[in-house]
């Protein structure tokens, strides 16, 4: 028998090419619900709905929820009851459900009540081989049909369904049955979605128990299921009893191949004893089951199913009708039994395993295109992903065969397969637990009775993945379980909130960064226009004509000039105010009777109080030796006239008894220069103000040097002290004594007084010239 042959009857794949594939319109009635409007491709007269006892298709076409979408497709199996020339068998179905607008139609029936009208292309085939592209030609003609706006022109519908009957005819349909057609099943989305659940998942399905998948989404729902079938190499070329757990055709029409090509993939896969007939007797498969046919699962003779809904009136009954549940939209598993959790625990084999093949997945993910490496390599793709799991079931079940034949003939000291490592069973790294529970499953025992006890001699027993941990699967395993922890959604609400507060200090920042930017800009542009301003300014002062030049030589002229001419008048003013003084003085010393003492003067007064106490401590001292010392000028009185301060000056008891005032601040007003006493023919003095009595009170308060020392020596010590009592605040001003004045006073007082030479009268009035001359250039 060749390998092309063993093939075709390890299968069992029964390929019906008298069934052409039947076309029919499902509508959403107001009052009844849903219901077949119209076939194709039946006989005329004939209701195969009726005939095949197909009372749930509406139910099964138009799936819960479908309304909530633009776009759905259902998939779901049909029993095609035995006649007189077939036998029973599955058929399956795929429905394209879509909506309209009941306002847009061209001829709105009367019995269209409702907004939109709901209504469901659906195509029965006797394979779901060829559903990947069978599904894109039926969303076209549905699309097409709805955009006619007329649901009363069928003509698409049928040219649709007579070109489905004319490829089944020509062989096209059977020929791509013979190929392995997995268009719309995507390994990378189901690897990417679950990561290494996908193997838990692969596992039970070989275990056969009870799996419900749940989703809102009927299309993804009915999918994922046909992805993770197919994983079991022809198993989707065989699935002839899934429709009905009573059917078994596979296992009757199932005999051993007993020839191998090893060159040839079919040869060997049917060698193998592949595929593994999940759906045998007992078994149940509908990709999309409503709520009509729970009943189907609730039957005793249902022993293990694989459905799909989306109803979720099931999770809350999930105990009941499930082992294990799955969760598509919150991408979750749920394993109710808890042989079931223990059977499917991984193994460290097992998860070297599929963690790097969910890290090939996300290293090659494309989020524009899931089903297609972002590489565009062969690593990472749908083939890659298939060719690496057909690998792990034919090292599955070849390791279990070599488990088997170590168990079989166990050596001394060995109590059954327990008893060996994994370097001496490999089926220890895919599980004992597991392998019991697959041992006790019905496509075991089918598998086991119709292959060869020595397969192991074909295909290495051995895992894929088969050693210890090591470092490479530590920390593969912590990357994927802190993948797994999800912190990015568990920190979105931070990281929103951090990220919030960052814009909004960053803005606060920029701002202020702005406002500095512009006002250091503004400060430059303010340095830049004064400086622009000067250059300017000096452009035109140096550019200005001769004429502005002279003006401004001429202003500063002007200037000039004046600041002389007052500075000259201040001068003229100062001169003649002192040629006045100095020809009044002229005038006085002619007429005055005081010039022959002209120039002459008192004594200093510290020089009166230094020889006050000698005088007193010498009284043999004659009168005449003390105005003689007194008189007698020192070399600064010849250059200076000095004005002795008022509280050196005391006045004598004379002065008292005469009844004169004593130095007030009056005296100021007096001159240096004011007449005796009793000369009353002395005019006044320019600029005085003060008269003859003023004169008298001037002599009357400046006594002479020798008036003080008669008063030093007369009175006593309680008169000098009466005396310093009475000198009055100094005020800063000096009075001088004149010497005719001092020498009227002495005549006065009857005394006389040794005068000095002429001689030295002739010096001092010299020296008191120059000394008026000085004091007019001071002044």
């Amino acid at each position: 028998m060749s390998g092309d042959e063993d093939a075709g009857s390890q299968n069992g794949a029964e390929i019906h090419p008298g069934f052409a594939p039947f076309v029919t319109v499902v509508g959403f009635h107001h009052a009844r619900g849903p219901e077949v409007e119209t076939w194709f491709g039946a006989d005329e007269g004939t209701d195969p709905a009726v005939d095949f006892g197909w009372s749930l298709l509406p139910f099964m076409a138009l799936s819960d929820g479908a309304h909530a979408s633009e776009e759905d497709f259902s998939y779901f199996t049909l029993l095609r009851p035995k006649t007189d020339t077939e036998p029973a068998t599955s058929l399956f179905g795929i429905s394209c459900t879509r909506q309209l607008d009941s306002t847009q139609l061209i001829d709105r029936p009367a019995d269209v009540t409702r907004s939109t009208v709901q209504k469901a292309v659906v195509v029965i085939a006797d394979s779901p081989q060829f559903f990947g592209m069978l599904r894109e030609r039926l969303s076209i003609v549905t699309q097409a049909w709805f955009a006619q706006r007329d649901f009363t022109d069928v003509e698409i519908l049928r040219r649709f369904q007579e070109s489905l009957a004319e490829e089944k005819l020509r062989g096209v349909m059977q020929q791509e049955a013979d190929r392995d057609q997995y268009l719309g099943m995507s390994l990378r989305e189901l690897i990417h979605e679950f990561k290494w659940q996908t193997l838990v998942l692969f596992k039970c399905c070989l275990l056969q128990p009870k799996m419900l998948f749940f989703g809102s989404r009927c299309d993804r729902l009915c999918m994922v299921q046909y992805s993770l079938i197919s994983l079991i190499p022809g198993l989707l070329r065989n699935l002839q009893d899934c429709a009905e757990p009573e059917l078994n055709n596979y296992e009757q029409k199932l005999s051993r191949s007993t020839s191998l090509q090893s060159s040839n993939r079919s040869s060997l896969l049917s060698f193998m004893g592949l595929p593994l007939q999940i759906f045998g007797k007992g078994s149940f498969f509908g990709p999309y089951t409503p709520l009509q046919q729970l009943d189907i699962l609730a039957d005793f003779g249902t022993k293990s199913y694989l459905v799909g809904s989306t109803n979720s009136l099931l999770l809350q009954q999930k105990d009941r009708y499930s082992d294990i549940l799955i969760n598509l939209d919150e991408d979750s598993i749920n394993i109710t039994s808890p042989s079931l959790k223990s059977a499917l625990a991984l193994t460290a084999a097992d998860r070297r395993w599929i963690d790097y093949l969910t890290q090939e997945v996300n290293e090659t993910w494309d989020e524009a295109n899931p089903s297609r490496p972002k590489t565009m390599q062969y690593i990472g793709s749908e083939e890659f992903i298939r060719s690496q799991f057909e690998a792990y079931i034919l090292g599955l079940i070849s390791s279990v065969k070599f488990h088997n034949f170590l168990t079989a003939n166990n050596t001394e000291g060995s109590k059954g397969g327990g008893g060996f490592g994994a370097a001496e069973d490999p089926a220890v790294d895919f599980g004992l637990d597991w392998l019991e529970a697959w041992m006790r499953t019905e496509n075991y025992r089918m598998w086991d009775a119709h292959t060869d006890a020595n397969l192991f001699a074909v295909s290495e027993p051995k895992h894929p993945c088969a050693g210890g941990l090591t470092i490479d699967d530590v920390q593969r395993r912590i990357a994927e379980q802190v993948k797994e922890l999800h912190l990015d959604e568990r920190f979105a609400q931070g990281r929103e909130i951090l990220g919030r507060n960052l814009a909004v200090g960053r803005e606060k920042a920029s701002t202020m960064f702005n406002k500095l930017y512009s006002d250091v800009e503004y400060l430059r542009e303010s340095q830049r226009r004064r400086a622009d301003e000067a250059r300017g300014a000096a452009a035109a002062s140096s550019s200005s004509s001769p004429s502005e030049k002279q003006q401004q030589q001429g202003q500063m002229v002007d200037l000039s000039s004046k600041a002389q001419q007052t500075v000259q008048s201040a001068g003229a003013k100062a001169s003649a105010y002192m040629s006045s003084w100095a020809a009044w003085a002229g005038e006085k010393r002619k007429t005055g009777g005081w010039g022959g003492s002209w120039g002459k003067k008192s004594p200093s007064p510290f020089k009166a109080r230094a020889a006050a106490p000698a005088t007193s401590a010498s009284p043999a001292a004659s009168p005449a030796a003390t105005a003689a010392a007194a008189a007698s000028p020192t070399p600064i009185d010849k250059d200076y006239q000095i004005v002795s301060p008022r509280w050196s000056r005391e006045a004598s008891s004379t002065d008292e008894r005469s009844g004169h005032r004593p130095p007030t601040h009056a005296s100021f007003s007096e001159s240096i220069l004011s007449g005796p006493a009793g000369s009353s023919d002395a005019p006044d003095r320019p600029g005085s103000g003060g008269s003859s009595s003023s004169s008298s009170a001037s002599a009357s308060a400046f006594p002479s040097s020798e008036a003080a020392a008669a008063t030093t020596t007369g009175d006593g010590p309680l008169d000098s002290a009466k005396n310093v009592e009475q000198a009055p605040k100094d005020d800063g001003f000096q009075k001088e004594e004149l010497t005719g004045a001092s020498r009227n006073r002495q005549v006065e007082n009857g005394k006389t007084t040794k005068t000095a030479p002429l001689e030295q009268e002739e010096e001092v009035e010299q020296g008191g010239g120059t000394v008026n001359t000085e004091a007019k250039a001071q002044q």
